[in-house]
């Protein structure tokens, strides 16, 4: 529809004047103006309709619906989200960074193995001191 308007247009001779091909040679193809593809479409007049029509009415055409609020608070919350996440990563991919943590682990390390022979020494040393501990209780029961 809305094509058909604007062709009968081209056809009436608008405002602009044109230039007068006809007497330079017949024979030469005229010039035609072209369509603007996205007015001829259907969904463009069906919008444009729609805003004329909310405009008349007074309606605000900025406020959006609830549901397409949220969801887009939602996208933007995850983009952030990701944003965080992949700077985080680059954080911990900094050389100076990885080498603080190989340092600190290794001081852990370090500080670790005392406790650890202790608890690994052999059983019979453990037993040992087991049976010292009751004998020196003992005693001390007998005393009393």
């Amino acid at each position: 529809m809305y094509s058909e308007i604007q062709r009968e247009r081209a056809d009436i001779g608008g405002l602009m004047a044109r230039p007068e091909y006809r007497e330079w040679n017949p024979e030469l193809i005229k010039p035609k103006k072209l369509l603007n593809p996205v007015k001829a479409s259907r969904s463009h007049q069906e919008l444009h309709r729609e805003l004329l029509m909310n405009h008349r009415r007074g309606l605000c055409v900025v406020s959006k619906p609830e549901l397409q609020r949220v969801l887009e608070h939602r996208r933007r919350n995850q983009l952030i989200k990701k944003k965080k996440e992949e700077l985080e990563a680059k954080r911990l991919q900094c050389p100076f960074e990885q080498e603080l943590l190989r340092r600190q682990q290794r001081l852990k390390q370090l500080e670790k193995p005392p406790e650890k022979e202790e608890e690994h020494a052999p059983e019979f040393i453990k037993v040992r001191e087991n049976l010292r501990r009751i004998a020196t209780l003992s005693s001390e029961e007998r005393a009393l």
